[in-house]
């Protein structure tokens, strides 16, 4: 029986209204349950507030066997993402390999249990499933020599991923509306493979408000959005390029991961992958509010 999956992830930031554009509405892809190992109980929710933490129990399930399987390596996480088929890819594989999550997140915690995690300033940074699923989905939109936007780049850690797949001759840009979080998501890249990408400039990392993009460095091959928009900002879709993807969570209580694909004449076809849970493309004030 195939049954649709929610994902659980959490970004921060931004919204406004929608105008009008042509969209293809398309149905959301149900994908199969795999099998599951035996599981060791154990909650799954580590935020602050517990209630915000849902998902379909797949998720809850992997994370309850991660924990209680001694996992302590960047590589032993993707493999378990590989193995539960999150993860198809070779080159996703080979890049969150080389992408060390363990210098993406707060000290004192579990950089490579399938959770998201606080990072800060009303912000965290999204579990590894969804860091994966978003790659998957952005992957031929990631070819060396494109352009990718961040939108809540939060720790650097999914626009370090972009950086290592577009290459030296593409362009990796972040944009985060805190300016603490941007300062420490350069350092947290400096330690990482991506170093190089950043010291060289194809690479780079700015305060800003995400809901308008950043136009310097427009059209965007890929653009992904690491919060849920009550309706996708309008700046985003005039700087995504014919051909090109976006990925953002849509919703306010019920939210549907996005798949948003520019057509060569202008038009926009949407369809949804899968539900998930963001929390709110905000403003920096209300975000800082909580």
């Amino acid at each position: 029986m195939k049954m649709p999956f929610s994902a659980i992830a959490y970004g921060c930031r931004y919204c406004t209204p929608l105008k009008h554009h042509l969209f293809n509405i398309t149905p959301r892809r149900r994908l199969p349950l795999p099998p599951l190992p035996a599981a060791t109980p154990r909650s799954s929710c580590k935020l602050p507030n517990p209630n915000i933490c849902t998902g379909h129990s797949l998720f809850r399930r992997m994370e309850r066997f991660w924990a209680g399987s001694g996992i302590n390596k960047n590589k032993a996480m993707v493999e378990h993402l590989q193995h539960y088929g999150v993860i198809r890819s070779k080159k996703v594989a080979e890049v969150m390999e080389t992408i060390d999550r363990a210098l993406f997140v707060p000290d004192g915690t579990s950089p490579y249990i399938d959770s998201p995690m606080p990072i800060g300033y009303n912000a965290t940074i999204s579990a590894p499933h969804m860091h994966a699923t978003c790659l998957e989905l952005l992957e031929e939109n990631l070819k060396p020599g494109m352009h990718a936007l961040d939108v809540g780049s939060g720790t650097g850690y999914l626009t370090a991923c972009f950086a290592l797949m577009v290459g030296p001759e593409g362009h990796a840009v972040g944009v985060e509306h805190i300016p603490e979080l941007v300062d420490s998501s350069v350092e947290n890249i400096q330690k990482s493979a991506a170093a190089t990408l950043l010291k060289e400039g194809s690479l780079s990392v700015h305060v800003g408000d995400g809901r308008l993009g950043w136009p310097e460095f427009a059209p965007y091959d890929t653009i992904h959005v690491g919060a849920a928009a009550p309706e996708i900002p309008p700046a985003l879709i005039e700087q995504l390029k014919p051909g090109g993807r976006m990925v953002i969570p849509v919703g306010n209580i019920f939210q549907d991961l996005k798949v948003v694909d520019k057509n060569p004449d202008g038009s926009v076809s949407i369809r949804s992958e899968t539900s998930v849970r963001y929390v709110p493309l905000t403003s920096r004030e209300a975000q800082l509010r909580g």
